[in-house]
C-alpha cells in the first residue's frame, strides 16, 4: 500500500507543478509544493464550512447569526453533510500526501518525553532527530485521520436515518459531537503552532518555502536530510554571528555616547 500511494502522490505533485510553481530564494527551503499547499487549504476550508454550519444545526438558539450565511435553516441543514462529504474526500488525498511522513519513529518516542521542554519553549532548537514532522504533529495527524473516519461514518447514518435503526442514528449523533470537539480543539491548536508559537511556519502554506533559520531551529533532522549541512554548526554559526553583530551595535552605541560628550 505504501509504495502504492507514494506514486500515486508523486503523479499527482507532478500534476500540480505543471500548473503553479513555488520561487525559492538565497536562504530558503522548499517545505510544501503547490499540491500540498491547495490540498492543505482544501481541508481548512470544507473544515470550516462544516464546522460552522454545524454550530448552526447543533444549538440553533446560540449560533442562528450563522444560518443566513448559507441561506438559511433549511439550506444549511442541507449543506452541512455536503461540506463534510467535501471535507473528508479533500482529507483522504492529503492522508496519501503525508502518509509516509507521518509515520510513527523512535524519534517520535522520544519527542513526546520532551513535550514539556517543547510547550515551555525551553530549548533553543529542537533535538537533531527532529524530521520532516515532529512528534506532536504526528499525534494531530492521526487523530483528525480518525476523527474524519468517525465523521464520515456518523455523519452518513445520520444523512440516511431513514434506513438504518434509530439507536444507531442515536448513537451516531454522540459519535459525530465528540469527533468535532477533539476536531475543533487540535484545530485551535494546529492554528496556534502555525502562527504565534511557530513565527515563519504559516508562510510555508503560502508560498511553499521556509528559511534556513527556521528549518534547523524546528526540524534539524529534516534540514539535515535536504541540505546535506549539520544543524548543530549552523545553529552555533548564527549565534555567533548574533553575538557580533550585538557587540558592533554596542560599540557603535558607545561611539555615539563619546562624541556626544
Amino acid at each position: 500500500m505504501s509504495s502504492a500511494v507514494e506514486r500515486f502522490d508523486e503523479r499527482m505533485r507532478r500534476q500540480a507543478d505543471r500548473v503553479g510553481g513555488t520561487t525559492v530564494h538565497r536562504g530558503e527551503l522548499l517545505r510544501h509544493p503547490v499540491y500540498t499547499r491547495v490540498l492543505h487549504w482544501l481541508v481548512a476550508i470544507a473544515f470550516i464550512l462544516s464546522l460552522l454550519s454545524g454550530f448552526a444545526l447543533y444549538t440553533p438558539w446560540l449560533f442562528r447569526f450563522l444560518t443566513p450565511i448559507f441561506g438559511g435553516g433549511a439550506m444549511t441543514r442541507l449543506l452541512h453533510p455536503w461540506f463534510g462529504l467535501f471535507f473528508d474526500i479533500f482529507f483522504l488525498f492529503q492522508f496519501m500526501n503525508w502518509f509516509a511522513p507521518m509515520a510513527w519513529t523512535a524519534a517520535d518516542r522520544r519527542w513526546l518525553k520532551r513535550m514539556k521542554a517543547y510547550t515551555t519553549n525551553e530549548m533553543r532548537t529542537e533535538p537533531e532527530d527532529v524530521g520532516f514532522f515532529n512528534g506532536g504533529q504526528k499525534i494531530y495527524f492521526w487523530a483528525i485521520v480518525l476523527s474524519g473516519l468517525l465523521f464520515l461514518i456518523s455523519g452518513l447514518l445520520m444523512w440516511f436515518d431513514h434506513v438504518v435503526w434509530r439507536w444507531l442514528v442515536a448513537v451516531s449523533y454522540v459519535v459525530h459531537d465528540l469527533a468535532a470537539l477533539i476536531m475543533l480543539a487540535g484545530f485551535m491548536i494546529h492554528i496556534y503552532e502555525g502562527t504565534a508559537a511557530m513565527p515563519g511556519t504559516f508562510r510555508a502554506m503560502m508560498n511553499g518555502t521556509v528559511t534556513e533559520r527556521w528549518a534547523w531551529t524546528h526540524h534539524p533532522g529534516w534540514y539535515r536530510d535536504v541540505t546535506g549541512r549539520d544543524p548543530a554548526e549552523a545553529y552555533e554559526r548564527e549565534k555567533r554571528r548574533q553575538t557580533e553583530r550585538s557587540r558592533a551595535v554596542e560599540s557603535w552605541e558607545r561611539e555615539q555616547d563619546a562624541r556626544e560628550h
